[in-house]
């Protein structure tokens, strides 16, 4: 799947309507290679060309994360839906004004499978789904596969989407009222779980497929990771990905463990089983030791959460991830990506996506590493700002927006100085001295 739009309004810090574009604008970069490289440039998308990657920046509290947020929201909500009746609890309308606190948050992604364009999105609050709409463009002309109002279906495509049209008419048959579906459930997820839902079930699983990584810490990811070892294809790539990142490491493996090695005297006399009885897969990390003349002497394993840094750990976390996003194409969007980061190791792992070897996959890095503002890495229509005004609404916009912006600039210096906006307005620090 490759991405072309997300808009969300009225979500979190986003009062009006934004739109996060990851099509590619119609300008040339001060190196070509720049160009070529970082462009999805396929004929199966029909002139309509794609960047590999998004740089977000912008100050700390302007509402960068809750772009993350907005797409990790829109992704589980569709997933969730029919099955979890709570699930809409995660909508968060902008709370600081009179015109939003109680309306609808505004959801909509255009993507692409194959050669078809798609156009989805819904309007909910955290009770019930207002709006919802599929369209799809299989040739010159957009086509509204289905469109939804409340829980009326007032359009559908008896065509190209035939399998809504026959859970629609089987309801009119069988039903004593007109209710198909539960106001807090989606009619595309709806459809996706039936056995005959074919293109329902496509289009879901496909936006699931986007990796949303929130911020540090995810306890998910490390034991993804750890799973990951298990099969040798992955765990090479995640070795080598330590490797690469200078880490010292030489191997990553788990091993089966008794349980008393994490435990204490206490727990084991109120257990009726004993821990040594008992098993856990832990993740051990490999060094190389060396002998007073520094020649290797033997390989030392260590528990690997216990051992390394924070660093390493989330560069561990964060490999088989983009083993996965790589290899199947699967758009990754990361929060706070340079954290724990030298500057050099995330400009070579956006350089992986950014690079003529990678056909069509898409990351997306919220960021504060100004490092990466050059044009020999990233192209202005790669670069967008978070900025929050005076009512505390958060806008999102694209340096490309900016005329006159010379392709020989000096993007870092230009945003540190003030001239894109998105930077903090600090008061004077000194003055915290007068305790």
């Amino acid at each position: 799947m490759v991405i072309q739009e997300f808009s969300f309004g009225n979500f979190r810090s986003f009062k009006d309507i934004q739109t996060l574009n990851m099509a590619a604008a119609k300008i040339k970069s001060k190196y070509a290679f720049v160009d070529e490289a970082n462009v999805i440039n396929d004929e199966s998308y029909r002139g309509v060309k794609f960047l590999k990657s998004k740089a977000i920046y912008g100050a700390n509290a302007s509402g960068k994360s809750n772009i993350a947020k907005a797409l990790g929201t829109f992704i589980r909500i569709i997933k969730q839906s029919v099955k979890d009746e709570e699930i809409l609890k995660l909508v968060e309308p902008f709370r600081l004004s009179t015109e939003t606190e109680h309306a609808p948050t505004f959801f909509q992604l255009i993507f692409w499978i194959e050669n078809i364009r798609y156009r989805y999105g819904f309007e909910l609050d955290d009770k019930q789904i207002y709006a919802e709409w599929l369209y799809a463009k299989p040739g010159l002309r957009e086509l509204p596969y289905f469109i939804r109002d409340n829980q009326e279906i007032i359009e559908i495509d008896k065509t190209n989407f035939n399998e809504g049209n026959k859970f629609v008419e089987f309801f009119k048959n069988f039903s004593s009222d007109n209710q198909i579906f539960r106001n807090n459930s989606l009619f595309l997820s709806t459809i996706a779980s039936l056995g005959f839902g074919k293109l329902a079930k496509e289009i879901v699983d496909n936006i699931d497929s986007v990796f949303v990584i929130n911020g540090l810490g995810h306890r998910g990811l490390h034991t993804y990771a750890g799973d990951c070892l298990r099969e040798e294809a992955r765990r090479k790539y995640i070795v080598d990905f330590l490797k690469h990142g200078d880490t010292g490491i030489e191997d990553v493996e788990t091993v089966d463990v008794p349980s008393d090695v994490f435990s204490n005297d206490a727990d084991n006399k109120e257990s009726n089983i004993t821990d040594k009885d008992r098993k856990m897969k832990v993740v051990v990390s490999t060094r190389k030791k060396y002998d007073a003349n520094q020649n290797f002497h033997e390989n030392v394993p260590s528990p690997f959460t216990m051992m390394e840094s924070e660093g390493t750990l989330k560069l561990f976390e964060l490999s088989p991830v983009v083993f996965e996003s790589l290899k199947e194409n699967r758009p990754l969007i990361i929060d706070e990506f340079d954290a724990r980061f030298h500057p050099l190791l995330t400009k070579k792992i956006i350089e992986l996506f950014n690079s003529k070897t990678n056909k069509c996959t898409q990351l997306i890095f919220i960021t504060h590493d100004t490092n990466l503002l050059s044009a020999d890495l990233l192209r202005r229509d790669q670069i967008e700002f978070v900025e929050k005004d005076k009512f505390g609404a958060s806008h999102l916009y694209s340096l490309v927006q900016f005329k006159g912006i010379r392709n020989a600039a000096s993007f870092e210096k230009d945003y540190i100085s003030g001239k894109y906006g998105a930077i903090p307005f600090l008061g004077d620090f000194k003055k915290l001295m007068n305790l």
